[in-house]
């Protein structure tokens, strides 16, 4: 069977089926469990990060050299020369794909990575989170870290909590788990970083049932999946929005929780979990962020090779 995503663009989660959503799964699966082969040898891949990364910036670059391939690039764009001198993204983009099979891409302005699309020379783009927008390869590591932790991605309670304005590694999961029936999203939140609106449509329209909560304590003892995130307060437009985080998750919250919860959060926390919860059956937050990179290495493989089987 021919491989589908083989020189694809990775710009919206949505544009992927959810047959492909399984591809990615299962050739995580085997990254994680095996040696992975030299896929990406002889490849070169550019990694532009326009704003500021840890997790995702590293272990995109180590994906790259555990398949065999090479790595260039920048992880802070503001200080490149091409931004001090004025450069536009477009022409930036336009040259640095002349040198690389595949570019990744971080940059604070939404829907930039569709505007990358449009000026690379034709290589494949993965968006490695866009503003407010998306960030699609957290929500593959996230879908494959639910999975594993729960033993399918259907018929799940799944708690999202914190800043669900802003953060697109939220919207990037919202998206990623429409496919997957029987699902229930609590969205955790307060009023002024609610879900946004278009979002909140097409989880009507998906028939995705969902409620909405001021305070996670109330959900908590019906929860599967417990989704934290940190404020973006980077990105907050007003003076309303400035709030504080809806709860603090301290292991003590945890009693009522299910023996089968874990704990998420695309890190880094900023507080809204206590450090007490670390060691609990119920943490898997840094196991998820070592997902990232054979999810990433997955991806790369399925993008830049024929057949990674």
């Amino acid at each position: 069977m021919a491989n589908p995503l083989y020189g694809r663009n990775l710009i919206t989660i949505e544009s992927l089926s959810r047959q492909e959503l399984e591809l990615i799964l299962t050739l995580t699966a085997r990254c994680k469990a095996q040696p992975t082969p030299p896929y990406l040898k002889g490849r070169i891949v550019a990694s532009c990060f326009f704003e500021a990364s840890t997790r995702t910036r590293l272990s995109f670059e180590a994906a790259v050299h555990r398949l065999g391939g090479s790595v260039i690039g920048f992880a802070d764009g503001q200080q490149s020369s091409s931004q001090q001198k004025g450069e536009s993204l477009s022409d930036t983009i336009r040259i640095i794909s002349g040198y690389a099979d595949a570019l990744v891409l971080r940059h604070p302005q939404a829907l930039a990575a569709q505007q990358a699309v449009e000026a690379a020379a034709g290589i494949p783009v993965i968006n490695a989170g866009d503003g407010a927008h998306q960030h699609p390869t957290q929500a593959l590591l996230d879908l494959f870290t639910i999975q594993e932790t729960q033993g399918r991605l259907e018929d799940l309670n799944i708690a999202l909590v914190g800043d669900l304005k802003y953060g697109r590694t939220v919207h990037s999961l919202v998206q990623v788990i429409m496919p997957f029936k029987g699902n229930h999203l609590f969205l955790i939140a307060p009023e002024a970083l609610m879900l946004p609106g278009p979002l909140l449509q097409q989880l009507q329209q998906r028939g995705v049932p969902y409620s909405v909560h001021q305070q996670l304590h109330a959900v908590l003892p019906q929860c599967d999946i417990l989704y934290m995130t940190r404020l973006q307060q980077e990105r907050f437009q007003t003076t309303t929005e400035r709030v504080t985080a809806p709860c603090i998750l301290t292991l003590a919250d945890l009693q009522t929780a299910r023996m089968n919860l874990k704990v998420l959060h695309p890190l880094p926390r900023v507080g809204e979990i206590a450090t007490d919860v670390d060691h609990s059956p119920y943490a898997y937050y840094f196991q998820q962020a070592r997902n990232g990179l054979y999810t990433r290495q997955a991806l790369l493989a399925l993008l830049l090779s024929h057949d990674p089987h």
